[in-house]
């Protein structure tokens, strides 16, 4: 089978982009454009570096509880971006659970975390953690585990099926990793402003009923995901039992807004028809 809706990257206005829809069984039910090429992913490394840091709660290396990042703030706080720590300076600008303050140096300070846990330098561990067991070899973290993820759209559709069926992690975890985490916290969505409640999980956030919204209006509240800066993004639509992924090179801006909603309704609609 393949998505005629997938088609729809033609006419963003990019040089280069790569799209796919897979099954939570790993069925690619679609994609378009060059799979296997490399794009750096921006905020698209989170999810990743988040489902590294359950491996390592699982192992027993961390507790979600433990103190991590600033005083009062636990691992817990780094992964719903409720640390209190600046976007992305290492400064404190708020308590441990009062606000939701996206943060790139939260996870900055989740990586160092492990890696002191673990003994095993952050990007090496995401490798061995979750990189090679899903087979995703040509995805590297090159630097911040915020933000310098380098991946493909067919490596991309290897971890959405795993987030959807997870073999790497206890189900529980990921399910406990796509629930609300510090609910009716507000905050700003990054591109999208101010979002009350800004919801959260676990490294993933949570479309419940943001509006405006880098997802379809027909996506589930249930949905989950991440964008990236570098106009890149990942979504798992747990009522539709699939996920969806696009990778472009051009940074995200008022185009993805406008072209990534109605991608998103298209690929849905398809899937439905």
């Amino acid at each position: 089978m393949s998505l005629q809706s997938l088609a729809l990257i033609e006419n963003w206005p990019v040089p280069t982009a790569a799209a796919g829809v897979v099954r939570a069984d790993g069925t690619v039910l679609g994609t378009h454009g060059p799979v296997g090429h490399r794009f750096p992913l921006a905020s698209v490394t989170k999810p990743l570096a988040a489902y590294a840091a359950l491996v390592a709660y699982e192992e027993g290396a961390v507790e979600l509880d433990e103190p991590a990042g600033p005083p009062g703030s636990t691992v817990r706080h780094l992964l719903a971006h409720t640390s209190g720590l600046a976007f992305d300076e290492h400064r404190v600008t708020a308590g441990p659970g009062e606000r939701r303050l996206y943060s790139n140096a939260g996870f900055e300070q989740l990586g160092d975390h492990i890696a002191k846990a673990t003994d095993i330098p952050f990007a090496e561990y995401l490798r061995q953690a979750v990189l090679e067991p899903l087979g995703m070899t040509a995805t590297s973290l090159e630097g911040s585990p915020a933000k310098d993820g380098v991946s493909t759209a067919g490596d991309l559709l290897r971890f959405a099926a795993e987030v959807q069926a997870p073999r790497l992690l206890d189900p529980r975890t990921v399910a406990a990793a796509m629930t609300v985490q510090y609910p009716g916290t507000k905050g700003v969505l990054p591109g999208f402003g101010h979002q009350n409640p800004n919801d959260w999980g676990l490294g993933f956030e949570i479309r419940d009923g943001k509006s405006p919204h880098w997802t379809g209006t027909s996506s589930s509240p249930r949905t989950f995901g991440h964008f990236g800066q570098s106009g890149t993004f990942l979504w798992v639509d747990p009522d539709a039992g699939v996920a969806g992924v696009a990778l472009t090179d051009r940074a995200f801006g008022p185009w993805a807004s406008e072209a990534w909603p109605v991608f998103t309704d298209a690929v849905l609609a398809e899937l439905r028809g």
